[in-house]
């Protein structure tokens, strides 16, 4: 097969990384990709929302199958097109991807299900909204409705942090149109997980756990970003808790997709809030995470091919994924100044001795290549990823390789999976 993935992240990395591994595959392409992916597939400048340049792509190099990354040309309609071309794609259609294009439609679906999550208010009007928060108290959470780049969200602790939330959606009009409408949410306490599920609309299928670490400092301090690191499996998803995040979250949104003439065929990653009262659904994303996607990838024993094409095809009940038993740890070394004003075009000297460990990967998200050296471009650059025979062990990797980057205007967190171990 020709499998061409769409993304140019950490993320698309890791799937381009396992898909070439593939005995089913001769070829991976990537659009637009990044100087790391090149290393493992064919870069071609096409951007991800360019849909008739990747389907001519697509037509020029006889690509078999697409997959994919992120989420904006999901939400966008890029598997429609694919599919009304004639060319076999994976990700839920337009339809479906509003799971994660829209914090207020997964509220509505939930409060319709009873699957459990927090209390909620939608607003477009700024003072309606600061005399809800004013009512509810801190600590309480803002979210712009649509896809914000991870930023759109604020856990804010004291009122005034929560009403500078709705001014810069509301008012600044910081993420445009997603912004247009904020969700105000019960501030959820507990432990963070991340679950993901591929379902082709009627079969699920749980893959591994993992927890992301969001906040840009160590010991969770600091605004919300893309992810600063992960580690899989998460300890604090007990067989228990997978077992009612099935019956009570995933299971439930698939069939009512499904009934209300939304399939979901795709990667169904729900971030959670572990709670004294049960595990609640924090959101919906309809992509795999980053950086959690690159700590799955490592961790997968299995051939990832023909489950994607199943998940596509209708047959998910047919496959079955194995995973190795080993701890996979991320961490993300990102631009200074991320999330807010990253600095932008530094050269990352080297990388040598970093990934000599065969337990070790280095997924690029940020960068190009500008002849032999390596340039940093957007916030998160690097995704440093090693696996050990527990989570201390694969840390002690992680943290050695990522002592050999020679990049001084890269940061990280020196706390990747250290609360759980």
């Amino acid at each position: 097969m020709r499998v061409l993935v769409v993304g140019s992240g950490a993320r698309e990395h890791a799937l381009a990384w396992v898909i070439a591994a593939s005995p089913l595959v001769e070829r991976v392409l990537c659009a637009p990709g990044n100087a790391g992916i090149a290393e493992d597939a064919e870069c071609v400048p096409v951007a991800v929302d360019d849909t008739a340049g990747l389907i001519a792509l697509c037509r020029r190099e006889a690509v078999d199958f697409v997959v994919v990354g992120p989420e904006m040309p999901l939400v966008a309609g890029l598997v429609d097109a694919l599919e009304a071309a004639g060319i076999a794609a994976f990700g839920p259609n337009a339809a479906a991807a509003v799971l994660e294009g829209s914090k207020s439609f997964m509220k509505e679906l939930c409060a319709r299900e009873g699957i459990p999550t927090a209390s909620y208010a939608r607003f477009t009007d700024g003072a309606e909204a600061k005399a809800y928060i004013a009512a509810q108290g801190a600590p309480i959470v803002v979210k712009a409705d649509g896809l914000a780049a991870g930023k759109g969200v604020v856990v804010a602790d004291d009122t005034e942090t929560a009403f500078a939330a709705v001014d810069a959606a509301l008012g600044e009009h910081r993420f445009g149109a997603a912004g247009a409408e904020i969700v105000v949410e019960e501030f959820l306490a507990g432990e963070e997980a991340s679950f993901f599920a591929l379902t082709d609309g009627v079969h699920v299928l749980p893959l591994a756990t993992a927890q992301d670490h969001k906040r840009v400092g160590d010991g969770d301090t600091g605004p919300n970003t893309g992810g600063m690191g992960a580690y899989s499996p998460a300890s604090c998803v007990t067989p228990e808790i997978e077992a009612e995040v099935m019956t009570r979250i995933i299971l439930p949104t698939v069939r009512a997709m499904a009934r209300d003439g939304r399939p979901f065929k795709g990667v169904l990653y729900a971030g959670l809030m572990l709670t004294a009262s049960g595990p609640k659904l924090l959101e919906y994303n309809v992509r795999f995470g980053d950086p959690e996607c690159q700590v799955l990838m490592m961790r997968l024993k299995s051939d990832l091919v023909p489950a994607l094409l199943a998940t596509r095809d209708g047959i998910l009940d047919r496959v079955d994924l194995r995973w190795y038993d080993e701890t996979a740890v991320c961490v993300v070394i990102a631009a200074r100044g991320y999330p807010d004003h990253p600095v932008q075009g530094t050269e990352i000297r080297s990388l040598t001795g970093a990934d000599d460990d065969p337990e070790v990967k280095i997924f690029h998200a940020g960068t190009r290549r500008d002849g032999a050296r390596i340039i940093a471009e957007g916030g998160r650059v690097l995704g440093v990823t090693a696996l050990g025979r527990d989570l201390a062990a694969a840390r002690d990797h992680a943290y050695a390789a990522v002592d050999k980057v020679d990049w001084p205007e890269g940061f990280f967190r020196r706390d990747i999976g250290k609360r759980a171990g």
